[in-house]
């Protein structure tokens, strides 16, 4: 079953955060994975990345970022922070259905249309919810339902032969796959194509 792009969007922020409650008990001060960011520091990011990709569609600027910036309470509590990720999953899955399919919003990595700010939200919620998992002591892979779309929509030139999970990593820097060296620089691609 394929999600539509708005339920990619609270699929990922359902299951991460679901993911991520079993480590509520633990200190969110933590480093989150490889990152230089602490657990709590990790999720203020998604927010402000993810209430922005919605902010970018219903602004629609052609040349800047929006002026409304987002962030996690840095004293909330791990359930109130998680909260407050599912809020923003929302607000992003609920702009996406909305947004007329003809509609472009700049982003630095190329001007996007619904789907693809879908796609990066998508993104931010998996591949740094994975992030904060690991810095937490929790196995989790999201799924190959959540990262195939994200790969096919944002990275066109993403190596074949692996699966979406595995793919995903490679190409966020996360992992290296059989024959390719895990990347130090990496970009999505926005534009429609």
């Amino acid at each position: 079953m394929t999600l539509s792009w708005s339920d990619l969007v609270r699929t990922a922020a359902e299951e991460s955060t679901a993911v991520l409650e079993e480590g509520a008990d633990q200190s969110w001060a933590r480093t989150a994975g490889d990152l230089d960011w602490s657990a709590h520091e990790t999720l203020s990011h998604i927010a402000l990345g993810v209430v922005g990709y919605a902010g970018l569609l219903i602004a629609r600027p052609t040349d800047r970022y929006i002026t409304l910036f987002s962030s996690i309470d840095s004293h909330a509590p791990a359930p109130a922070a998680l909260e407050g990720i599912r809020i923003a999953g929302t607000l992003l899955a609920n702009t996406v259905d909305t947004t007329p399919s003809d509609v472009r919003a700049w982003h630095p990595y190329g001007h996007s249309d619904a789907a693809g700010f879908a796609a990066m939200g998508a993104l931010e919620l998996v591949v740094h919810g994975r992030d904060i998992a690991r810095g937490l002591g929790i196995d989790w892979t999201p799924s190959d339902e959540l990262c195939a779309p994200v790969v096919d929509r944002l990275f066109p030139d993403a190596p074949t032969g692996h699966g979406p999970v595995d793919t995903l990593l490679w190409c966020t820097g996360r992992a290296a796959l059989p024959g390719l060296p895990r990347q130090s620089g990496w970009r999505w691609y926005g534009e429609v194509r």
